[in-house]
């Protein structure tokens, strides 16, 4: 059975969204502070969050990116503000989804139902946080240069992909350097120094003769 979250601080509602889920066979868990989500979701790990955007403590934006820190859960937007829509798909948060009040809970059990049944691509184990820079390997922290954070940044952006040492190259260097490939190739070498110290005797970043480089799921 999945479990969903559903931070929404009008109790009405938040009754009314749980009961409809419920209804289509889902567990429910009902948040009304954005302050408290984050632990219950280390906690709990739902397979889908209804997050609204205007909550007291907290607001969903600041919420959203602080899960997508940790989890690639599924999340749904929920916001009054239809000013707001824009400013939601211009800032790359990572929710998967939105919806503006006032809305048929019909559409968004709807919603909810086919998210969940796209499912979820195979996780690597590794997190990124652009914000602060950080990256973390089945939970060790993992201390990287910029140029390797943006490397495995691209590389996990498409996991299984083959990417090219000149597509590699394009962004590895915000200044636009001329560099040769041979650079990616050192590059690489660090990358995987690391990555093998948070997972010993396992290649996560694999060479392709000829080709390029992909990161293994």
């Amino acid at each position: 059975m999945s479990r969903i979250l559903i931070v929404e601080d009008e109790p009405k509602l938040a009754a009314l969204e749980a009961e409809y889920l419920r209804a289509e066979g889902y567990e429910t868990h009902c948040i009304d502070n954005g302050t408290a989500v984050a632990g219950w979701v280390r906690a709990n790990a739902p397979d889908l969050i209804l997050l609204d955007l205007m909550l007291p403590g907290r607001d969903g934006l600041d919420v959203c990116r602080e899960v997508r820190g940790f989890s690639d859960v599924p999340i749904v937007m929920v916001t009054a503000k239809v000013e707001e829509i824009d400013r939601l798909i211009g800032l790359d948060l990572g929710a998967d989804d939105y919806v503006c009040k006032p809305f048929s809970v019909r559409e968004l059990v709807a919603r909810v139902r086919a998210i969940l049944r796209r499912g979820r691509a195979p996780s690597t184990g590794l997190l990124l946080n652009e914000e602060k820079h950080s990256a973390q390997l089945d939970g060790r922290d993992i201390d990287l240069t910029p140029v390797e954070f943006r490397l495995l940044g691209t590389l996990a952006s498409a996991p299984g992909r083959v990417f090219s040492r000149g597509k590699l190259l394009e962004r590895l260097y915000e200044d636009h350097r001329v560099v040769t490939e041979r650079t990616v190739d050192a590059h690489i070498k660090n990358l995987r120094r690391k990555l093998e110290a948070a997972r010993p005797g396992e290649e996560l970043v694999r060479a392709i003769y000829g080709v390029g480089y992909k990161l293994e799921v």
